[in-house]
């Protein structure tokens, strides 16, 4: 098992990337706590923007495992007033929301982890991002821009910390339809895009060299295997898993 003995933290688990991440860690035999917006028996109730709230749960998980050896950012943030504007007539406090929620709660959870890792000289720091982090995209606000920050701030953090043993990476998928979020994006870009929900979705696979979108397991074994001590040689690095829509 790739993953026996860790203990991980899941942000966002309550969607559908979170929440299969979380999977294929507990499958591989991690120990793994769960957070999200909307607590529940299985998942903490932890806002993701609030440092307190953050640092609180990590102290608990301290607490009760010992460590924290794995920490997962797979937030999302409400965007529908945002998505299917165009950037011409998008105000600026629309356009920057994105930029600054992503990006600092990628860096609260990622530097309050980092603290508990350090002691140890051990710990994996991951988030997950998408294809616009890289390629131009239309009516995505400030999306494309905020992930591209986040890609930027897992280099800048391993930088400085992989000297001290934790590695920091990240993974980008290609637009995958079994998630909310793509369905609920194309919800808002449909007029635009002129097309079915059946043709968008043949749409995202013609993009690929496979000719198929990735699947939430494909993406989440990957996350797993990066997570694991298998892959110490990587760090400072976003793993490209647009199945050829995008080439490195």
């Amino acid at each position: 098992m790739l993953l026996k003995n860790k203990v991980a933290v899941i942000y966002g688990a309550c969607g559908a990337i979170g929440g299969a991440v979380a999977n294929a860690f507990e499958s591989e035999g991690a120990e793994v706590f769960r957070t999200g917006r909307r607590g529940s028996a299985a998942i903490a109730e932890v806002d993701a923007l609030d440092e307190r709230a953050i640092d609180a749960h990590l102290e608990s998980v301290i607490d009760k495992a010992g460590r924290v050896d794995i920490s997962f950012n797979a937030v999302g943030f409400p965007d529908t007033d945002i998505v299917g504007v165009p950037l011409v007539d998008l105000e600026a406090e629309r356009f920057s929301r994105p930029v600054a929620t992503y990006a600092t709660s990628y860096f609260l959870t990622a530097r309050l982890a980092a603290r508990r890792m350090l002691p140890n000289r051990s710990g994996v720091i991951m988030t997950v991002t998408a294809l616009p982090a890289r390629m131009g995209s239309r009516l995505n606000g400030g999306y494309g821009t905020a992930l591209a920050g986040k890609e930027a701030l897992t280099r800048d953090l391993s930088a400085e910390l992989a000297p001290e043993g934790i590695r920091v990476v990240g993974l980008r998928p290609h637009g995958m339809p079994e998630t909310d979020t793509m369905r609920q994006l194309y919800e808002l870009k449909a007029e635009a895009y002129g097309m079915t929900w059946e043709q968008f979705q043949g749409y995202l696979g013609a993009t690929t060299h496979a000719k198929r979108a990735m699947t939430l397991d494909e993406m989440a074994n990957v996350a797993a295997f990066m997570a694991s001590d298998r892959a110490s040689g990587m760090t400072g690095t976003t793993v490209n898993l647009t199945m050829g829509a995008l080439d490195d």
